[in-house]
């Protein structure tokens, strides 16, 4: 495919065209590669959201340093089994000022040094946001409480907040993750997770207790939603845009994951005492 040139006055007039309004609420995923060549990189693009939105509206990103936490959970699968203590002992403790994001991708690790964006304080799990709502957005976000109610995603959900996929699909929808919160289904459970962190200006290593999620079959759960809901999209370069409102995608995601996520591993523990 050839890669096509993008401008300033091509991702705003995409933004537009997709439903970007001024004044409201968004949480944006990216990938400037997949658009072509951006001029000017990650920079016009945070412009353009920002302009779109002006100053009543707020944009939020994922910031994960999702590197922060124990070896033995797998993000660190190229290093040996024998430095895990010491990793774990010597990781920098997260600052939200200083840590870099773990493939969140360039726009997001540009945004969370943007002049006025602030920045949660999950260690592993935290949003950047600027706006009118960035405090409200980014402020206690618990250690445990990385994804339910109460949290950034959650929060996104109370002020009826959208959610905008540039170059990306669902698999990094964060927002399906409070669906996975708030739906019951087969095998949910809670695991525990540890992260270096700074408790009284001293560094620790904290563990914690949170839901498992992998969001394996988020991709399914997109394509199911667009079958059925109004979803804006909006080609910009080699890229798509993709616009929905959160509330309509959480909603919908909670009903599909109770109707459909371990049901296949359910039949087959029913069954399975039948054929032995």
């Amino acid at each position: 495919m050839e890669r096509k040139l993008v401008l300033k006055q091509d991702i705003v007039k995409a933004l537009k065209e997709a439903g970007v309004q001024q004044g409201q609420t968004i949480m944006v995923h990216t990938s400037l590669s997949s658009l072509g060549y951006v001029c000017g990189g990650a920079q016009p693009v945070i412009e353009a959201l920002l302009e779109c939105v002006g100053e009543e509206g707020t944009i939020m990103m994922p910031t994960q340093s999702w590197k922060n936490l124990d070896p033995s959970a797998g993000v660190h699968w190229e290093e040996p089994q024998e430095w895990w203590q010491t990793i774990r002992e010597n990781w920098p403790a997260y600052d939200k000022d200083i840590t870099p994001t773990n493939t969140m991708g360039a726009v997001a690790e540009m945004f969370r040094r943007w002049p006025g964006a602030l920045r949660s304080n999950h260690p592993a799990r935290s949003v950047a946001a600027y706006g009118a709502k960035a405090a409200y957005l980014t402020e206690h976000h618990d250690l445990s409480n990385i994804f339910g109610e109460g949290s950034p995603i959650g929060k996104l959900y109370q002020l009826d907040g959208y959610v905008l996929l540039i170059g990306v699909g669902y698999d990094k929808n964060t927002s399906i993750h409070l669906a996975d919160v708030r739906a019951k289904y087969p095998g949910k459970h809670l695991v525990q997770e540890s992260s270096a962190m700074k408790i009284n200006g001293k560094r620790v290593w904290k563990t914690y207790e949170t839901l498992y999620v992998d969001g394996e079959d988020f991709i399914q759960i997109g394509a199911a939603f667009e079958q059925t809901h109004q979803v804006a999209k909006v080609i910009l370069g080699n890229g798509t845009l993709t616009f929905m409102r959160q509330r309509e995608l959480v909603d919908f995601a909670v009903q599909w994951i109770e109707e459909n996520r371990g049901k296949e591993t359910e039949t087959v523990c029913k069954t399975e005492p039948d054929t032995v």
